[in-house]
């Protein structure tokens, strides 16, 4: 009878290829999906005067982010991860109104 013994796992080297790489600032995001893909369009919140000098924010994307629904859970599961290391070092990050005199959303 022939013994089940595991394969032995072969080691792969991963090498980061960063010389394409461009690094942007986002305080905002917004998803939007489709029953194959996770669309991700990274940005910021740039308040403006609107009419009668109200303020009016305006959402300038700057990427986007296209991705299979696997790839959204891995980014999940590891923003999850470093969210709670940093919160097990600084303490929880607290997520809510802005503070301060920025413009607001009518209700």
């Amino acid at each position: 009878m022939a013994e089940n013994t595991p394969a032995p796992q072969q080691q792969v080297q991963l090498r980061i290829d960063e010389t394409r790489m461009a690094t942007t600032y986002a305080n905002t995001i917004r998803t939007s999906t489709t029953n194959d893909e996770v669309v991700l369009d990274f940005g910021i919140n740039l308040p403006v005067p609107g009419a009668d000098n109200q303020p009016v924010l305006v959402f300038n994307v700057g990427s986007r982010v296209v991705m299979n629904w696997a790839g959204a859970k891995r980014l999940a599961i590891s923003l999850g991860q470093v969210v709670r290391a940093y919160e097990e070092r600084n303490g929880e990050i607290q997520v809510g109104p802005r503070q301060g005199g920025g413009p607001k959303l009518s209700q």
